[in-house]
C-alpha cells in the first residue's frame, strides 16, 4: 500500500516517493530486466520506485493497452518479488485519450503543452491576475541571488500564456477525480514538448495557477532550454542549463512552502532518454537541495532490445537490419509526429545496401549511445528510435524473436538502464 501525505490539511494524497524512474516499455517483453536494475540501484543504496509508463500514440501503434502494461508490472514485480511500491502512469493523456488507463493506471501524466495560449474568459483572467498581481516588482526566491523583475505587462503575458493550459490540466484531473478516487492516484502536469522552454519566473506563476485550480500535482514536467532529442545525448547551453535547473528547484521549494502546494514536488525530466551530458548536473543539485526527480526513460528499451537482437547473429541480426532498412524508406513519415523532438540529417544516414554488410557487433556499436565509439551514429539511432512502428507491424514475428533471445536483450535493457542512466544521474 502506497504512503500518503495530507495537502492543504485535508486531502490524503498517494505520495510518489523521492526517486522515480519511468521505465516505459513499447513492447511490453522487458519488464523484468528493467526492474532489476532498479533493484541493483537498491542494493547499492539507491532506492528508486519504477514507474511503467506508455502513451495513447505507442499503445495505438503497437496495438496493445493500458491492460497490458499493467500486466506487464505486475508480472514483473510478483517473479523478482518486488516488495516496494511502483506505478503505472498513463503517459500524455488528455481528455480525448485518457479513458482507456482510468482501470489500470494509478499515475497520471496530464500533457498540456498543446492548450499553452489557449484563451480563457476574461473574469476568469481577471480573477487571476488579482491574485498574481502581489508579485509583480521584485519577485524574491529564498536561495535565488538575484529577484526576478516582473513587470505588470510580463504578467499579464504569462498569464495568457499559461493560464488556459493549466485550466485543462484542472478539467483533466476533475474527470479522472470523477472515476477515481481523489488522493489514489499520482497527477503530473507536462508542458515540455514545446519549442521554448518556460523561465524559471514562468514556472512560478504556473505553480501559482495550479494552486489555484487547486491540483495537487506531485511532479511537473517544463521545457528546459536546450534540444531534448529522441534517444541521443543533450544539446545546448550546459552552463545555461544548471543555472536554470536550479533555479527550478528552489522555485518550487519556495511554491510548496508558500502554497501549500504537496510537499513531495519535484521537477520530471523527459529526458527523450540518454541525457549523458546533463545527469550529473541534475543529481548534484537535486542531492545539493535535498529534493527528489522524475526522469523518464522509456525510448532506449526499445532501442536496447534492436542492439539485443544484432548480437543474436543470423535470422535476429537480419530482423534488426530490415527494421533500419524498412525505416530508412519510411523516414518521413516515421518522423513526422516526432518533429520538434528529433535532428536527423537524410544525407548522412547509412544506405540500407552498406548496413546489410555489417555484422552483428557493428550494427550495436553504431545504435548503442556510446557518443565517443567511432561507430556511433546519432542519426542511425534517431532514425530506429522512432521507427518502431515498423517492428510493431511485424507482429508476433518481433515478440517471438525478442522472446527467443531473451537474455541478450535482456542484458543490454538492464545494463542500459543502470550503467548509463542511474549510476550517472546518482553517481555510483
Amino acid at each position: 500500500m502506497p504512503n500518503f501525505v495530507f495537502v492543504h490539511g485535508k486531502l490524503k494524497l498517494m505520495k510518489l516517493e523521492k526517486y522515480s524512474f519511468g521505465i516505459g516499455d513499447r513492447f511490453g517483453q522487458q519488464g523484468n530486466a528493467q526492474l532489476s536494475a532498479v533493484m541493483e540501484a537498491a542494493a547499492r543504496g539507491i532506492e528508486i520506485v519504477p514507474v511503467w509508463n506508455k502513451s495513447n500514440r505507442e499503445h495505438q501503434n503497437i496495438h496493445s493497452s493500458p491492460a497490458d502494461t499493467r500486466r506487464e508490472a505486475d508480472e514483473a514485480v510478483k517473479k523478482l518479488q518486488w516488495k516496494q511500491h511502483y506505478y503505472v502512469d498513463a503517459d500524455h493523456i488528455n481528455l480525448d485519450t485518457v479513458d482507456p488507463f482510468l482501470k489500470h493506471s494509478n499515475f497520471f501524466t496530464l500533457d498540456v503543452a498543446g492548450f499553452l495560449g489557449r484563451e480563457v474568459p476574461d473574469a476568469e483572467m481577471q480573477k487571476f491576475l488579482e491574485i498574481a498581481s502581489g508579485y509583480t516588482g521584485q519577485l524574491q526566491i529564498p536561495g535565488i541571488s538575484e529577484p526576478f523583475q516582473v513587470s505588470g505587462e510580463a504578467l499579464k503575458e504569462i498569464v495568457r500564456n499559461f493560464l488556459g493550459a493549466v485550466r485543462e490540466a484542472a478539467s483533466i484531473y476533475q474527470y479522472i477525480t470523477s472515476t477515481k478516487e481523489a488522493g489514489r492516484f499520482v497527477a503530473e502536469i507536462s508542458m515540455d514538448e514545446v519549442e521554448n522552454p518556460q523561465t524559471p519566473t514562468e514556472l512560478f506563476f504556473i505553480l501559482l495557477m495550479i494552486n489555484h485550480f487547486d491540483i495537487p500535482v506531485q511532479t511537473i514536467a517544463p521545457k528546459f532550454t536546450g534540444r531534448f532529442n529522441k534517444g541521443v545525448d543533450y544539446v545546448g547551453d550546459v552552463v545555461q542549463f544548471r543555472k536554470e535547473f536550479e533555479e527550478d528547484l528552489l522555485v518550487i521549494d519556495h511554491a510548496v512552502r508558500s502554497f501549500g502546494l504537496p510537499e513531495n514536488l519535484k521537477l520530471s525530466v523527459h529526458s527523450g532518454s540518454d541525457k549523458f551530458t546533463i545527469y550529473p548536473i541534475m543529481g548534484e543539485l537535486v542531492r545539493k537541495h535535498n529534493k527528489g526527480i522524475h526522469v523518464k526513460t522509456a525510448g532506449t528499451t526499445w532501442l536496447e532490445e534492436v542492439i539485443g537482437l544484432a548480437l543474436s547473429g543470423n535470422e535476429a541480426l537480419q530482423m534488426a537490419k530490415t527494421i533500419y532498412a524498412r525505416a530508412y524508406q519510411r523516414r518521413e513519415e516515421l518522423c513526422a509526429p516526432y518533429a520538434t523532438v528529433i535532428d536527423i540529417d537524410p544525407d548522412a544516414l547509412p544506405e540500407p545496401a552498406s548496413v546489410r554488410q555489417w555484422n552483428g557487433e557493428k550494427f550495436a556499436n553504431t545504435l548503442r549511445h556510446v557518443p565517443d565509439h567511432p561507430d556511433y551514429h546519432p542519426g542511425f539511432r534517431q532514425l530506429i528510435h522512432v521507427g518502431y512502428k515498423v517492428a510493431a507491424e511485424m507482429g508476433d514475428a518481433f515478440i517471438d524473436m525478442v522472446r527467443k533471445h531473451h537474455e541478450v536483450v535482456g542484458e543490454q535493457v538492464k545494463t542500459n538502464l543502470y550503467e548509463r542512466h542511474i549510476r550517472l544521474l546518482f553517481g555510483i
